[in-house]
């Protein structure tokens, strides 16, 4: 029997092999999962096995504290969540890859990532990731986003399709090498047989979804893949090419961070709904849900 999505106190006990009477001394306590609807208990499930997982005996001991840091790629609608929750995280976004190192080194409590694998043709996949010896690692769904091209304002250069970079003369923004978008965009390359080598490409990287917007905007470059939300801001044309899925890796242990539970709470608010609405490219439906769970 498959079990709801959120369970009664009682369908709670039974999970939990509890009394209810010991389910709602746990919510007294403030230390179980669960949310409150018009006056009725409900817990959700996937929160409840989080919480238990995270106190499994014998788990990975902790040697020194983790940062308060969230590393990993740069999203928009992201780091202006962090500030107006009041999550107190520093963000230190150089790209998936260096996240990823963040994260497994301990030098970061949150790690944003959005890593094409092409060959299985999914995202953010731990074993490719080299992941996969975290035993407490758990993915959580932020928000699916439009990748595509960004064009100056007008597209001047009247770009209409992906293998229209490869046009003498066009000049190609691009980010660092461990970017996730970097790996998209060397996918897209070989899917369209376009020869990297053959390809004008613009003189430094940039270094966030941001920084290629603008050197786009400024002249330094005529495209460059990236997000909706970055064209947006920057005033720039776009063209679709893919959606993506944009996650948040962490040990089990901090899903249940004050700055974690923060961050997610204040997502679920109608402000926070307007403001991925008016960046656009956003798909928030997923949000919160639990992809992944070693």
């Amino acid at each position: 029997m498959t079990l709801p999505a959120y369970l009664t106190t009682a369908e709670a006990a039974e999970y939990l092999r509890l009394k209810e009477r010991k389910v709602y001394d746990l919510v007294s306590q403030g230390v179980i999962p669960c949310v409150r609807v018009t006056g009725k208990l409900l817990f959700p499930r996937q929160r409840i096995d989080l919480w238990l997982m995270n106190h499994l005996e014998g788990d990975d001991a902790v040697s020194s504290p983790t940062p308060p840091v969230l590393a990993g790629s740069q999203d928009p609608l992201l780091e202006w969540a962090v500030k107006e929750s009041g999550a107190e995280l520093a963000l230190l976004c150089q790209g998936s890859g260096d996240g990823v190192q963040r994260l497994i080194a301990g030098r970061a409590m949150l790690a944003g990532m959005h890593i094409w694998h092409a060959e299985s043709r999914g995202y953010n996949d731990p074993v490719t990731l080299g992941l996969s010896g975290m035993r407490d690692l758990v993915l959580i769904r932020w928000a699916k986003r439009q990748q595509g091209l960004l064009l100056a304002a007008e597209n001047p250069h009247r770009l209409a399709r992906l293998e229209d970079i490869a046009r003498p003369g066009i000049r190609l923004a691009h980010r660092q090498p461990d970017a996730g978008v970097s790996h998209l965009l060397q996918s897209l390359l070989a899917r369209h047989r376009l020869d990297a080598g053959h390809l004008t490409w613009a003189t430094h990287p940039s270094l966030s979804e941001d920084d290629l917007a603008l050197a786009i905007r400024q002249g330094e470059a005529d495209v460059g893949v990236g997000i909706e939300a970055a064209a947006r801001r920057q005033g720039l044309a776009f063209i679709p090419l893919q959606q993506e899925h944009f996650d948040l890796a962490m040990r089990r242990r901090h899903y249940f961070d004050p700055a974690m539970q923060r961050l997610l709470s204040f997502a679920g608010s109608e402000r926070f709904v307007q403001r991925a609405e008016a960046l656009g490219g956003y798909d928030i439906a997923e949000l919160g849900h639990v992809v992944y769970n070693a």
